[in-house]
């Protein structure tokens, strides 16, 4: 008779079952219908940056684990999320080598420097977009209006800039709410904010659109709420204070919240699970560093949007947050060090 085996082994002793797959897969799935508007806003120009993004992270991905002979990871879905929020960062008319070469940094630089998913320290996309605002300012800063009748039949010129050549730009180019706001001071109406009916990166579509998908993962359980929502709170109260005190040169707290690319970095980036913090008191924390950052650098900072510096700048902060704030453990009184 065969005895019984006693199995010995460090906590957790009970887990979901739910894999690192299943929930990249599903955030996947949540950004669908953000990526979907921006094609029908911006048309065939922005399926070329998304499916140029995601084709890079998922090739860089895969090139780096066979130079470092590891099992490839490319079908975990992660670098899928990098390159959509990368190409959901930029202009719809961004070039195409600018946008592959974002796409390396953002995995490159971003997730195998700091020993790949699950230890890099800042949000992935967010690196790359910010090493592409540093090295090319202007083609990041070029904004397409859309809606344009020809958006499904004609390639703007732009995109298919070859490397390092500088980008011919045509057509009709508008400013953000953002920059029209900051540089000339003229507000975009909420409900064209609200429904993504304006100028701006691929990203900048429903609001919506990018709410219906953090509640699905929220509801899923597959992103803190917490983060988003101290976010969103706390640009709405500290612009909303400024507002009070002076409507004629500060915006409305609602143009402050729909605008720019703030929906979709606290529903789909400051979420990151890795670059933020574990504790209830800590993430909220977080979030409220991000909201504030976001209207400084808003209102008295030099460029019209805040929201990628905000949030790397929290990653950075974040370990630091995970010391400060930390779970009691139990039987004990003080918090250990």
């Amino acid at each position: 008779m065969l005895g019984k085996t006693l199995n010995i082994s460090t906590s957790p002793h009970l887990t979901k079952g739910i894999s690192v797959e299943v929930i990249m897969r599903n955030v996947v799935y949540a950004l669908m219908p953000t990526a979907l508007f921006s094609v029908y806003s911006f048309g065939i120009n922005a399926a070329l940056v998304l499916i140029t993004a995601v084709t890079s992270s998922l090739l860089t991905e895969h090139f780096l684990c066979r130079i470092t002979k590891k099992s490839s990871t490319v079908s975990d879905w992660s670098a899928v999320i990098t390159g959509l929020l990368l190409g959901l960062t930029l202009p719809p008319i961004f070039p195409l080598w600018m946008t592959f070469l974002g796409g390396m940094v953002a995995i490159a630089m971003g997730k195998f420097l700091f020993g790949g998913l699950g230890y890099n320290v800042f949000n992935p996309a967010l690196v790359g977009r910010a090493v592409l605002q540093a090295a090319f300012p202007v083609a990041i800063t070029t904004w397409y209006a859309g809606f344009m009748d020809d958006r499904f039949s004609t390639i703007h010129s732009s995109i298919l800039t070859l490397p390092f050549m500088e980008p011919i730009i045509d057509g009709f180019s508008g400013a953000t709410p953002l920059s029209a706001f900051k540089f000339d001071g003229v507000t975009t109406d909420t409900t064209d904010l609200a429904l993504g009916l304006t100028s701006g990166s691929a990203g900048e579509t429903s609001a919506v659109l990018i709410l219906l998908g953090g509640t699905y993962l929220v509801i899923r359980n597959f992103m803190n709420w917490r983060i988003p929502i101290a976010i969103l709170i706390t640009v709405l109260l500290f612009s909303g204070i400024l507002y009070w005190i002076d409507p004629g040169q500060y915006p409305s707290p609602f143009f402050m919240l729909f605008s720019g690319g703030l929906m979709l970095g606290a529903v789909f980036m400051a979420t990151d699970m890795v670059a933020s913090p574990i504790t209830s008191a800590g993430v909220i924390l977080y979030g409220v560093i991000i909201g504030v950052l976001v209207v400084v650098i808003r209102i008295w900072g030099g460029l019209p949007e805040g929201v990628m510096y905000a949030i790397l700048l929290a990653n950075a902060m974040s370990p630091h947050i995970d010391r400060l704030i930390q779970y009691r453990v139990y039987g004990t009184k003080t918090k250990t060090s």
